[in-house]
């Protein structure tokens, strides 16, 4: 067990401590560690954690807190990859090859249990106050009850998506629907709603998967509550329905990325940019304010070769600027060939093409990015909405499909590319599921003088304006997080307990 970060020096009252485990995928972790800054910058206490692959990718984010004199606590738990046949160091849901080994990795983050036990066992100077934990992580719920603590839980999703995977999961609303792209009315939603069992959450069919996915929904039901990344103005109707479906408090204290008030911190989330920052910063910088588009699919989604040129080709003949970030993988050489055969030639003074990890957020905010092409994980979603740009959507699995309802019949700050099937995560449909055409007229059209654009532009702005009016002194995501840390500070100060290792429960009074 290896440590790293601000020790748990303490004065006066007894600080909240927040213990964070986030799920291993960059698009759950990248989050959480912008929860710990924002929790530690309003005076918490927090242990991160993480296994030693992981911890290495998040060196930056450790080097940034440390120099920022935040109370993290990055927390690194051996990862038993050999014991459950996993290849050596393979520690995060990016690193699995086949979907065939997805339960045993699961299997394995079940196995930190009794580590990371026995860590919050041996905080007596500032014992644990509350477990923030992926949803996904069942175990974590007997953790919390056996130290007498809160567990709330973290899925990454908005409110809207939350309520609608509450629903369909625990009502068990496609149990019987045999056409996986049939019409389905979801009864309980606040408005009007219809959706296909094929475009929602959770369906896809892993070994293993299905008794996991009994483990956490059973313990979401004997949760705390939910902490959100997303801000009250956005989608009040859906977080308080969420409540009062789940009737448990929901903490919406996003966008949690605002803690970054700088590029430097910006910078220190996720992996080393594939290429040099400052080269791209000029290269934006050389470019008309709005006049250029943002292509980027995530750590996640698999697009084939066939769609990647589908996709290249529509950029090209819409004319438009654009940066365009291609995922490395085992289909980079085929789509390299592609690129050297005089494409990133043809565009070479309108295009950049970043191969593997870009730098997205500082993308985002330049005034030369007038548009967004997003596969809508929710990450990338509030980003795109904190940048204040309208989006063109192009889910692929997951919530994808109900954040892209969201934008574009909710918020109407996005229009849809035409993605007609879903790509199921760790396999590849070879069909082009959007064409050169389709790719040409959705970025056309988005990036349009008309308008409808400009209308679909103005309401984006507003969607930003009110992000960082939640996330400033006095806003609504800023007064949950001071109330969800003094809610936990008054736990602790009124009586701290850990378990020692015979079972017995010791209390620590302040």
């Amino acid at each position: 067990m290896t440590f790293t970060g601000i020790g748990d020096g303490q004065t006066g009252s007894a600080r909240a401590h927040f213990v964070l485990v986030p799920m291993l995928a960059q698009g759950h972790t990248i989050p959480m560690t912008d929860m710990a800054r924002l929790l530690a910058e309003h005076g918490a206490q927090v242990s991160f954690i993480t296994t030693p692959v992981n911890a290495s990718r998040l060196a930056g984010f450790a080097a940034d807190v440390e120099a920022a004199g935040l109370a993290v606590r990055l927390v690194e738990l051996h990862f038993p990859s050999a014991e459950f046949g996993l290849p050596d160091g393979c520690e995060n849901l990016d690193m699995i090859q086949s979907t065939d080994l997805l339960s045993n990795f699961m299997d394995a983050i079940a196995a930190l249990q009794e580590p990371l036990k026995a860590y919050l066992r041996e905080q007596q100077r500032l014992p644990p106050s509350c477990i923030i934990s992926d949803l996904i992580h069942w175990w974590t719920g007997d953790i919390a009850r056996e130290l007498g603590i809160p567990r709330l839980t973290f899925s990454g999703f908005c409110g809207f998506s939350s309520l609608i995977r509450y629903i369909t999961y625990h009502n068990n609303v496609f149990q019987n629907v045999k056409d996986e792209n049939e019409l389905i009315t979801i009864t309980g939603f606040p408005t009007p709603l219809e959706l296909t069992k094929a475009k929602c959450p959770g369906n896809f069919c892993i070994p293993g998967m299905e008794q996991i996915r009994k483990k956490f929904l059973e313990e979401e039901l004997k949760s705390d509550g939910e902490v959100i990344n997303s801000f009250q103005e956005l989608e009040t109707l859906y977080i308080e329905s969420f409540e009062q479906t789940t009737k448990k408090k929901v903490w919406a204290v996003g966008p949690m990325f605002l803690c970054h008030r700088d590029n430097n911190t910006m910078a220190a989330r996720g992996n080393k940019a594939s290429m040099d920052e400052a080269q791209c910063l000029q290269w934006l910088d050389s470019m008309k304010p709005g006049s250029m588009v943002f292509v980027s699919f995530g750590s996640l989604a698999c697009t084939t070769p066939q769609q990647l040129v589908e996709l290249g080709l529509g950029l090209e003949t819409s004319r438009k600027p654009f940066i365009w970030v291609i995922k490395a993988g085992a289909k980079l050489p085929e789509v390299e060939e592609w690129l050297a055969d005089e494409f990133e030639e043809r565009v070479k003074n309108r295009g950049m093409v970043i191969r593997g990890w870009a730098p997205q957020l500082m993308i985002l905010q330049h005034q030369a990015v007038g548009g967004f092409v997003t596969h809508c994980g929710w990450n990338s979603t509030i980003e795109g909405i904190c940048a204040g740009v309208p989006m063109i959507t192009w889910p692929h699995f997951g919530e994808q499909f109900l954040n892209e309802k969201l934008l574009v019949d909710v918020l109407k700050i996005g229009m849809e590319v035409g993605v007609k099937g879903v790509t199921q995560w760790g396999s590849e449909n070879q069909e082009v599921m959007v064409t050169r055409d389709e790719v040409q007229k959705a970025v056309n059209t988005l990036m349009d003088e008309g308008a409808a654009a400009e209308e679909m532009r103005e309401r984006a702005k507003d969607c930003a304006i009110k992000a960082r009016r939640a996330f400033d002194v006095g806003g609504s995501s800023y007064d949950n997080i001071r109330l969800l840390i003094q809610e936990m500070e008054i736990k602790t100060n009124a009586c701290g307990s850990v378990v020692d290792t015979d079972g017995n429960k010791l209390s620590f009074l302040v």
